[in-house]
């Protein structure tokens, strides 16, 4: 069972399946408001909130999707992800725009690697 379903119930519905973003690691605690996954894009962390769909259910007026910088304060092989100074890196209301910020994000990863090879 997800991390996320185990801290927020079996009915958690996140808007997508987390099996398409096998990039993102479940790092969902109870004791916050709403469940978080974190990614690294080059030597960049971000962390990705995703509240519930029924705004009534939000305790903060946020939207569904919040994306921000964090920093690590574990170590490449046990990493402790944490929002850094909270900067909002990109926040929206439904899937089509996370997925759209995603792929975006993960193709200029690819890109500056790519970029990297051809000058190695």
């Amino acid at each position: 069972m997800s991390l996320y379903k185990q801290e927020f119930g079996q009915n958690f519905d996140l808007g997508f399946d987390l099996k398409d973003h096998p990039y993102l690691i479940d790092k969902s605690w109870h004791n916050d408001q709403c469940p978080s996954f974190y990614l690294k894009v080059g030597e960049q962390y971000y962390l990705l909130w995703v509240d519930y769909a029924d705004i009534e259910q939000r305790e903060e007026e946020t939207p569904r999707y919040v994306i921000v910088e964090a920093i690590n304060e574990g170590t490449n092989e046990e990493p402790e992800i944490y929002a850094g100074d909270g900067a909002i890196t990109f926040e929206c209301e439904n899937y089509a725009g996370l997925k759209l910020f995603l792929d975006s994000l993960l193709s200029q990863n690819q890109s500056n690697q790519n970029q990297f090879n051809v000058w190695e």
